[in-house]
């Protein structure tokens, strides 16, 4: 199934969902924007105050097509492997335009130090055909039974022989199937965990820390991709 472009304003997010882009040729077809009322490029778009880390919310929206640095969803442990935005050498790893590896790292220390009233939803995204995108699901930092030390890890790479580091972030894709619409606007004004339309297992991992991970079983003939992750269109 999917949804019409001219439908996406008013869309509840469902799991695996197309939302179809628009035909004009141009940025005005961007989904995300107007779906999640966030930015209309980049992998990793904020809707919130960045310098304040006053975020609503999260999206971080995958295409599969860098090839140094391919995300990663496991769709039987639901465990969503991300990597930042430090891609090019010159820069220190927090030094990015969309200031993505700065808030993964406030983010992650937040889950460590036991303050996840801080972090704000994910919500993942990865590119289908054209300007069309797929909904991946509801994530949150970390996974169950990973030490602290491995879910947010500074890599070392290299490209044309200089050296950089980037992040290579760990998430748990909670387990709901839909996101209601109205979620989205309680987000916004600052409403998630008071909110009536708050998934409760999200709930659950901001007061309580449970991971409830959306765990699917693969059938041995239709495995997606390299062993049991997704591959991208």
């Amino acid at each position: 199934m999917s949804v019409l472009f001219t439908e996406i304003d008013k869309a509840d997010l469902l799991i695996d969902e197309v939302y179809l882009g628009g035909t004009s040729g141009n940025i005005s077809d961007d989904v995300l924007s107007k779906l999640m009322y966030v930015e209309n490029s980049g992998g990793f778009r904020v809707r919130g105050t960045k310098k304040d880390f006053d975020l609503k919310y999260i999206v971080l929206f995958t295409t599969g097509e860098d090839i140094d640095w391919i995300d990663e969803i496991d769709v039987q442990s639901g465990k969503f492997i991300y990597y930042g935005d430090n891609k090019k050498p010159g820069k220190e790893l927090h030094d990015t335009a969309k200031k993505g590896n700065l808030i993964l790292k406030d983010c992650f220390n937040n889950l460590h130090n036991n303050q996840r009233e801080k972090i704000p939803p994910f919500f993942i995204f990865s590119k289908d055909k054209g300007r069309n995108v797929i909904f991946r699901g509801l994530a949150v930092p970390g996974y169950e039974g990973m030490p602290g030390t491995e879910d947010l890890m500074a890599l070392w790479n290299i490209k044309n022989g200089y050296r950089f580091q980037n992040y290579k972030a760990t998430f748990t894709i909670l387990n709901v199937a839909q996101i209601n619409r109205n979620w989205l606007l309680d987000l916004l004004n600052s409403k998630g965990i008071t909110s009536i339309y708050a998934p409760q297992v999200w709930k659950d991992f901001i007061l309580n820390g449970h991971y409830s991970p959306l765990k699917s079983i693969t059938n041995s003939k239709n495995k997606a991709g390299f062993g049991d992750y997704f591959m991208y269109p």
